[in-house]
């Protein structure tokens, strides 16, 4: 009987599917597995070029910021136009996640698999690495953007944001350093709002400074790199959303990210943070929540203080906040379970949570530990046994090529939290294919192993949107919001 009525199913998408907004791939979830059929019109779809979308991407909230990937054509830095558009290789982006996940996993962390302030001789919780710049390598690489608007007149500056900063907000400030292009950078003295933070006041981590203001200079081998100099001033995300003597680190000198962003809003747990900051005051609303974009065409959002979905009529599930002893800054969940199939994975509760979890922004795959890993792959392998398969990409370990088939499937991913919230992976959150938007390529689970805690990539966090109700020591996620 069940499978009369798969067959009904896959005939009425089939008559369909030309309606159905995928022009060459037909997509559809049933029995645990989700399937992709090829149209007869595949072979005749000219390649297309991916557009911004119009739409405020799934939210009404006039508050919310709009997030785009590095890569966007949407994206209004440059170097994302200039790349045209190109996938980065799985060996990059694998590279791009180790480099995030060093700065994640330290040494010093006293047996936590979770990021501790690195020691400074200044001293004060916050960490300013005695060499490369910290606007990349700390916290890390940046995958995801928002405008926000500094000073007063306010300067526009394209900055990413994190949950898992050294505990400060960083920008990139004037003075730059000689023959260095400057236009990307705020300018102190420029807004008539800024205040500079003494040094050896509350507001200053700094404690090795000397002199007036909170500043430090970053040297190597007796070369300086630049000064971090802390100073307060108001921050406006939307014109409704302002945020008065907002701290923030000005990185002036040698400090220049990369990708041509100004630097990072801090979205940590910390008294100074945006989300602290602009916590709201009623007790029907939360710290702050964002949906990560599924294509490079689409936009998510980040919202500040907006209304509990649950109050609004949307479907969520929450896990409990888990303290961390070493850094008070970071959201710590635990992951206690997977499914697969619709079939949860004989991986015992302990094992699986120890160490806890990070929803991590600017890795892209999923890290988990060796053991559970090999159980997730091994079960994942036995299901999809009918399919050729491919060689590893890099790290991912199981791939598949797909490339002659007109149709195949594979076993849904779950995620299981404590406290019985659940994250139901679609395919382009669990599978990692090497040609950008076509299925019928090669794909493969897009999880890794490695030791430590578990590490929840954006890939699958897309389209999810991640509430962190700080005051009810919970994150929640709520399906399809972007």
């Amino acid at each position: 009987m069940a499978s009369a009525v798969h067959s009904l199913l896959v005939c009425l998408v089939l008559l369909v599917s030309p309606y159905l907004g995928c022009s060459y791939q037909t997509r559809y979830t049933h029995g645990g597995r989700h399937y992709v059929l090829r149209s007869n019109r595949d072979q005749q779809q000219p390649k297309q070029t991916p557009t911004c979308s119009s739409a405020h991407s799934g939210t009404s909230s006039s508050d919310a910021l709009p997030v785009v990937h590095r890569l966007s054509p949407c994206s209004p830095l440059g170097t994302a136009r200039n790349q045209q558009m190109e996938k980065p290789s799985v060996a990059d982006v694998l590279h791009r996640d180790a480099v995030r996940l060093r700065s994640l996993f330290q040494e010093h962390n006293h047996g936590s698999r979770f990021p501790a302030p690195a020691p400074t001789s200044a001293g004060g919780g916050l960490s300013i690495p005695s060499r490369g710049d910290p606007i990349q390598k700390l916290p890390g690489a940046l995958e995801y953007h928002v405008i926000a608007w500094f000073g007063t007149p306010v300067q526009q500056f394209t900055v990413g944001f994190d949950t898992t900063t050294p505990g400060a907000t960083l920008l990139r400030c004037k003075p730059c350093a000689a023959n260095e292009p400057c236009d990307h950078a705020f300018d102190p003295s420029a807004s008539s709002s800024i205040a500079q933070v003494p040094c050896g006041s509350p507001d200053c981590p700094f404690k090795g400074c000397s002199g007036p203001s909170c500043t430090l200079s970053v040297s190597t081998n007796n070369t300086l790199l630049g000064n971090a100099t802390f100073f307060t001033d108001k921050l406006t995300l939307t014109p409704w959303n302002t945020v008065d003597s907002f701290r923030f680190a000005c990185l002036e000198a040698g400090f220049r990210p990369a990708d041509s962003s100004t630097g990072i809003l801090d979205l940590s747990q910390n008294s100074h943070s945006l989300a602290s900051r602009a916590a709201p005051s009623s007790p029907d609303a939360v710290a702050f929540s964002y949906c990560l974009p599924s294509y490079p065409s689409d936009v998510g959002f980040l919202s500040l203080g907006a209304t509990k979905p649950e109050l609004l009529g949307r479907k969520v599930s929450y896990t409990p906040l888990r303290s961390n002893p070493h850094n008070g800054n970071l959201y710590v969940v635990e992951l206690v379970g997977l499914g697969l199939g619709g079939v949860d994975l004989p991986i015992p509760r302990a094992t699986i949570a120890r160490g806890g979890t990070i929803l991590e922004l600017h890795t892209t795959f999923t890290y988990l530990k060796p053991q559970v890993y090999a159980v997730l792959r091994d079960e994942f392998r036995k299901s999809m046994s009918q399919y050729p398969v491919a060689p590893p990409l890099g790290s991912l370990d199981t791939c598949y090529n797909f490339t002659a088939l007109n149709s195949f499937s594979v076993p849904a991913v779950t995620l299981k939290f404590d406290g019985g919230a659940e994250v139901d992976l679609w395919m382009d959150e669990m599978m990692y294919f090497h040609e950008p938007g076509n299925h019928f390529s090669v794909g493969c689970l897009a999880f890794v192993a490695q030791d430590g805690g578990a590490v929840i990539g954006s890939m699958a966090q897309m389209s999810t949107e991640v509430v962190y109700d700080v005051r009810g020591g919970k994150v929640g996620f709520v399906p399809y919001r972007c």
